[in-house]
């Protein structure tokens, strides 16, 4: 056997260097940089803001589907259940929501060459009163709407579940987007 030659061990040496080199300025990289990701979208400063009260919402439209109030009032407090870290609270919340189902209704959305309805749109509307009993800067009161369509030949009832409740779901990311995403 031979003895390494000083050549190869200065190259090891340098080697060895450049590897602890590369390896601390990572580590120092790796320390200075905070990145947070959301992938809920909401943006609560959870220091501050804890709970948050959601009261039913009454259908105060003049047409009506018995489902649709229970499914509505389920749907938006899992999304914040499920999205959000807050505690749901039956009053006394840092942030409240409440409101009423306003608007329940279809309409002909298109006709046909012979004067009959093709398509019909349903929607719903829902009145929300948003209260952040930590900055009342972002309350408010405003509508939401959602709507879908589906052919004539189809009966209301054939379809109604799955439209309510494709609805629902876009209302409750509506109201949620409002509340806490801030977008």
């Amino acid at each position: 056997m031979t003895a390494p030659s000083t050549e190869d061990s200065s190259n090891m040496d340098w080697t060895n260097k450049l590897r602890i080199s590369l390896c601390a300025a990572f580590c120092c990289l790796l320390c200075a940089c905070s990145v947070s990701y959301k992938f809920n979208g909401a943006s609560i400063d959870y220091s501050k803001i804890k709970t948050i009260q959601i009261a039913d919402f009454p259908i105060r439209s003049n047409y009506v589907w018995g489902p649709m109030g229970p499914i509505f009032n389920n749907q938006l407090k899992d999304q914040f259940a499920d999205h959000t870290k807050l505690t749901q609270v039956k009053r006394n919340g840092d942030l409240k929501l409440e409101g009423e189902i306003t608007r329940y209704e279809q309409r002909n959305k298109a006709v046909t060459s012979e004067g009959y309805s093709a398509q019909t749109e349903l929607s719903i509307t829902v009145n929300v009163r948003f209260t952040n009993t930590k900055n009342h800067d972002q309350d408010f009161e405003k509508q939401f709407t959602a709507q879908q369509s589906y052919n004539t030949t189809l009966s209301l009832n054939a379809v109604q579940e799955e439209l309510v409740t494709q609805m629902v779901k876009d209302l409750c990311d509506q109201i949620f987007n409002a509340t806490v995403a801030q977008w």
